[in-house]
């Protein structure tokens, strides 16, 4: 497996590098921000581990950035910051998981192999269509009735599982595991948060509704209620 290993502390790289070698992994290692979105940019790689702290550019760019411009293999961010908020924000900038240090080589490793593990998406599938809402996958583009619609990332991701779900009940569970990450509830309101902005962007405007509360299950994206 091809890991890029972007982090500037020394003694961190050195350990994690060291360790994914042994496994028999291919790793590559940047101490700085902009030289290390250089090379995710260039792509192929399996996996990506980037701190969020780094000089140059910070790892949230770096996700970002790559995220715009289409690049899809997983990211998981490394940070000495550990709330919630902090966590959520990682996630939202499209982070595939977080792990806060200090952390255990075996937690780093066993999260990187499970990152590669995940089935790509499959190219066949590029474009999601319900009724008149049409997301693109390749462009990261959302349309309604032809008029654009701005998301931010993870809003995007948000729209997406509902549509791949299209017709289905999704619980609050299934949306924090599947689009945030998160295998526990972190008492927050982030979905319920998000579904609200995503509904004020995809339903607001138009004569029916696509996005809607199932009392007590969870949430649907159904053309037929």
């Amino acid at each position: 497996m091809k890991i890029l290993l972007i982090e500037d502390d020394p003694h961190t790289s050195g350990y994690v590098a060291k360790g994914l070698r042994e496994h028999g992994h291919m790793v590559e290692h940047s101490a700085n921000g902009r030289e290390g979105l250089l090379l995710a940019s260039g792509g192929g790689y399996d996996v990506m581990v980037i701190d969020r702290m780094l000089p140059g550019l910070d790892g949230l760019a770096i996700v970002k950035t790559i995220r715009a411009t289409g690049t899809k293999a997983p990211v998981l961010l490394l940070t000495t910051l550990g709330g919630v908020d902090d966590r959520v924000e990682g996630l939202e900038a499209g982070a595939d998981d977080y792990l806060t240090k200090p952390f255990a080589f075996a937690e780093l490793l066993a999260r990187v192999n499970a990152l590669a593990r995940r089935p790509p998406m499959t190219e066949e599938v590029t474009v999601l269509r319900v009724a008149d809402l049409e997301l693109n996958l390749l462009k990261r583009t959302v349309t309604r009735g032809g008029k654009k619609i701005d998301l931010q990332s993870q809003e995007f991701r948000l729209l997406e599982y509902l549509m791949r779900n299209a017709g289905q009940v999704v619980t609050r569970t299934m949306l924090l595991e599947n689009v945030w990450g998160f295998h526990f509830d972190p008492h927050t309101s982030v979905v319920e948060t998000h579904i609200s902005r995503l509904r004020a962007k995809v339903d607001r405007e138009f004569d029916n509704d696509l996005i809607h509360t199932v009392r007590g299950s969870g949430y649907t994206l159904d053309v037929t209620q």
